[in-house]
Order: structure tokens, then sequence, then C-alpha cells
């Protein structure tokens, strides 16, 4: 979520009134409610223009959207059920839809990254990156952040090379955090950590720690490193996505955040984006960055990291092939 699509959030909220805006609440995850709750909390005269602007916006997006997809979870459960029986489709069902075994894990998406940073930093390392690996990517990043170099370091060596995770760890992390994971000795080991894993929570890291963090596991196992640099998505990587993909990039990316996000960028990545817009839009775009003065490095790469997120969304729903996979590929 750009600051861009934050602010235009908090403006619907606040517009929908208190009873409309708690059952939108109600369905956003612990991360949007506190981006979207500090930017209400800051929100200062907004304009009546700019409020007519945040509707309208919102009521042309809401006029393209179905009812496709609501109550999808019963539906799943029912025809799943019906078609494998009561406990194939159990076990299916549980690892699809993830009940029971993150309430704790829950309870950390709802706190702020220094808080549980504080919360683990005395734990043994394999024990953080564990946690780590449940924690979606951009507050991962952000706790990794905040524990001291060597500490750090040691934690993304182990998230890099966990190979999965297995219930005798499950019940560790129930003792030491609050039934973070139910520890069941009947369930298989969780499919998470990795290289993958550890590439994903580098996309997010700040550039002036990300160095240090490859470096370090460098030295432990070049293959390794190697391996997680060939995994992660930089921002200039966009150049190797397909333009029917950078349409689509297009279609999710607020205008605000690409000029900031462009201001950094190379001059062919910027003609590959222009190339895949119509004239007059990509006119504008030209006009904006030019227009637009200097801008903090770290503003750059925060909108870069925010079109990193839309990118890899897109790709694991299959929209969208990294690598230039789109196109060429054979069939």
């Amino acid at each position: 979520m750009s600051n861009e699509g934050v602010e235009k959030g908090a403006i619907l909220l606040l517009s929908l009134g208190e009873e409309g805006a708690t059952e939108v609440f109600k369905h956003l995850g612990p991360r949007e409610v506190q981006k979207l709750g500090l930017a209400m909390a800051n929100l200062k005269d907004v304009s009546r223009e700019k409020v007519g602007s945040v509707l309208s916006s919102f009521r042309s997006r809401a006029e393209e959207k179905t009812s496709l997809g609501l109550n999808s979870g019963e539906y799943l459960r029912s025809v799943l059920t019906n078609a494998l029986g009561d406990d194939k489709a159990g076990n299916l069902i549980d690892r699809i839809l993830h009940s029971g075994d993150t309430s704790g894990i829950e309870g950390l998406k709802w706190m702020d990254s220094p808080a549980v940073a504080e919360l683990i930093k005395n734990e043994h390392p394999q024990i953080i990156a564990t946690i780590l690996v449940h924690l979606d990517r951009d507050q991962a990043s952000e706790i990794l952040g905040a524990l001291v170099e060597r500490l750090r370091n040691d934690v993304l060596l182990r998230i890099a090379t966990l190979d999965g995770i297995q219930p005798a760890a499950l019940s560790e992390l129930n003792d030491v955090l609050t039934k973070l994971l139910s520890g069941n000795n009947n369930l298989k080991k969780s499919a998470m950590g990795g290289v993958r894993a550890a590439a994903e929570i580098l996309n997010f890291v700040p550039g002036n720690l990300e160095g240090g963090l490859i470096e370090s596991i460098r030295e432990y196992d070049a293959d390794l490193a190697q391996k997680i640099l060939d995994e992660m998505f930089v921002f200039a990587n966009i150049m190797d996505i397909d333009d029917r993909g950078i349409q689509l990039l297009l279609r999710e990316v607020q205008s605000e955040s690409l000029i900031i996000a462009l201001k950094g960028a190379a001059e062919d990545l910027r003609e590959k984006i222009f190339k895949n817009m119509s004239q007059r839009a990509a006119e504008m775009l030209r006009d904006d960055l030019e227009g637009k003065g200097p801008v903090r490095v770290s503003e750059v790469e925060a909108e870069q990291k925010e079109i990193l997120k839309i990118v890899r969304r897109l790709a694991d729903e299959g929209q969208i092939a990294l690598g230039g996979q789109g196109d060429d590929s054979y069939v």
C-alpha cells in the first residue's frame, strides 16, 4: 500500500463515518489497520476537492468489482468436502485457509515492529528466524533492521538455510510466545523459510543494511549468497517483465507512487514504462517527472519497494511472469 493509497484510504474511512469505518476495519489485516489508523490520526485540513476526488475514484473502482469471491472460504470447504470426503478435505482446507495454527503469529502482526524486536531479541537466533518467516515480509524486514548487526546477520543466514519447521520447533515457539503456533505432532513440517523467504525479506530491507547482510552470508557460503541474490527482485528487474505484464502493473500502481519511484530509475526503464502507456498518459508522466523537485533517496526506495510488492503479488497470482518468461515461452 503506497503512501498515497494509505492517505486515500484514510480519507475514505473518515468519510464513511464511525459505523461504516468500523465494518471496513473488521475485514483488514493488522498492518493495514496500523497504517490506516496512523494516517487517519494525522490527516489535517483535507480540502473538499480532495475528498470528492477520493470518493469518485472509489466509486469507479467499486463499480468494476463483482460479488464473486464473497464467502469463498465456505464455498471451498463445501466443494472439497464433497469431492474428497471429510478426512482428506479437512487437512487440505486447513493448509489453504490457515486455520488453527497462527493465533500467536496474528498477535505479533498487530504489534509495532520495534516492540516485536524488543520482545524476541534475547531469544535464540533460530527461534527468531522461525518467527520472522511467519510474518509479512515487510514487517519481518523492519524487525530484522531493529536487531543489532551481529544478531541480524545470524538470523538472516538461518532463514536462508531453514528447511521447513518441525512440530518440535513449533512446540518450542509456543513456549517462547504465548501459543504462537500449535505444535501438533501429527502435522508434517511447515514449508517455511529457505532462500526465497530470505530474498523476499531482503527486498524490504533498507539499502544501507542489505549489503552487510549479503556479505555476511557470502562469508559463510558464497553459493548460498548468490542463490539469494538470484531470487531477489529489485526495481531494475522490471525491465525483464514483458509489455503485457508492465501494462497490468501500471493499472495497480498509483500515479504519485510511480513518479517518485521513477525518479531513481534508469532511463531505459523509464522508456519501457512510457512505451506501455497511452501517448497522452506518457506525456503527462514525463511532465510530472520533470516538474518534480528533488526527492529523498529513502522516499524513492520506499515507493520502489511498494511497487515491487505489487509485482510479487501479480507474479504469485500468475498474472505476470518475472525474468522475461512471458511472451517468449514456447507451448
